[in-house]
């Protein structure tokens, strides 16, 4: 783990950790928080090969199609059915899903400290009465498994907004890291997409802020505010993770060049500014924003401008 990458995680479990004992202004608190998670998720997805599965372009244009079917159908069962039994099914599934993302978000930092026997042995384990399924693992991710545990153990039984932020910031560093996209082509159908799709669903429609309420699951980062009337202040998950991928393509890219953070410093300085961007529109009308409505232009108008500079537009956009 680079200096760099060490610092920035660091930072981040400060920040998470630090308004239980301060005053973190919540503006502040959101736009270092999201950076640092796609700084940490970024290097985290640079690996010793290439990813072997890609996004298509076809999958990135059906991407928001997919999306909003989904959004449509958890507002119409959060309006027909009761919001508890909703929201308990939810949370079985997040119980599930936050410890495998916690235990692997948590697992590079374990298994220096474990035997490499531990880290290295695979364990083959077959499901009673049914012997063709079986799940592999290492001692290693058994360990990291128990802190993820806790934590899930510990939101489900509290809902607290601390919990809430781990298993956040988990599925976000592991969104990054896993999710790879095939281009820069691909990369820009997608955001241009979820453009789309974010503006549609929070200005034309009440169906987006009505789930993000209604919707008692970690796909929220919550900052403490310290306003009773508004006592929390959000940030969607796909706000970081969607934009986040983009960026870290540009991280890999300069890495597969030999280069040192040369579009990488484009695509994340377009993310930070999206995001400030956002706070900024948010705090002047008072009002929910579709946080990708700054962040896909800057993102990719920084990176765009970056390439145009340099006269390499046809290696950026067609690089897989």
């Amino acid at each position: 783990m680079k200096s760099g990458e060490r610092a920035a995680n660091i930072a981040l479990a400060g920040l998470t950790l630090a308004p239980l004992v301060l005053k973190v202004d919540p503006n502040i608190n959101v736009i270092l928080t999201a950076c640092l998670t796609v700084f940490v998720g970024c290097y985290r997805s640079v690996k010793p090969t290439p990813p072997s599965e890609t996004m298509s372009n076809e999958h990135a244009m059906r991407f928001p199609l997919v999306g909003s079917a989904m959004l449509l159908s958890l507002f119409l069962l959060f309006k027909f059915l009761s919001k508890d039994l909703v929201n308990a099914v939810l949370t079985a599934y997040f119980f599930v899903l936050g410890i495998l993302a916690l235990s692997a978000t948590l697992l590079p930092a374990i298994r220096r400290f474990l035997p490499t026997k531990w880290n290295e042995d695979v364990i083959t384990w077959h499901f009673p009465r049914f012997r063709s399924l079986d799940v592999e693992f290492t001692r290693s991710q058994v360990v990291a498994a128990i802190p993820g545990t806790f934590f899930c153990v510990w939101y489900v039984a509290q809902k607290h907004w601390l919990a809430n932020n781990i298993l956040g910031l988990a599925f976000c560093i592991q969104g990054i890291e896993m999710l790879s996209l095939g281009s820069f082509k691909t990369g820009a159908i997608l955001l241009t997409g979820l453009f789309v799709y974010d503006i549609f669903w929070v200005f034309f429609t009440p169906v987006m802020v009505s789930v993000a309420k209604s919707f008692d699951a970690p796909i929220k980062l919550l900052f403490p505010t310290r306003d009773a009337v508004r006592p929390f202040s959000m940030l969607g998950l796909g706000d970081i993770v969607i934009p986040g991928i983009f960026v870290a393509l540009a991280l890999r890219f300069d890495v597969s060049r030999g280069r040192t953070s040369h579009y990488f410093k484009s695509a994340f300085l377009g993310y930070a500014v999206g995001v400030i961007l956002t706070i900024i529109v948010m705090n002047w009308f008072q009002a929910a924003q579709p946080a990708l409505l700054y962040i896909v232009p800057a993102v990719i108008g920084f990176l765009a401008a970056h390439c145009i500079w340099n006269g390499e537009v046809k290696p950026v956009c067609f690089k897989q």
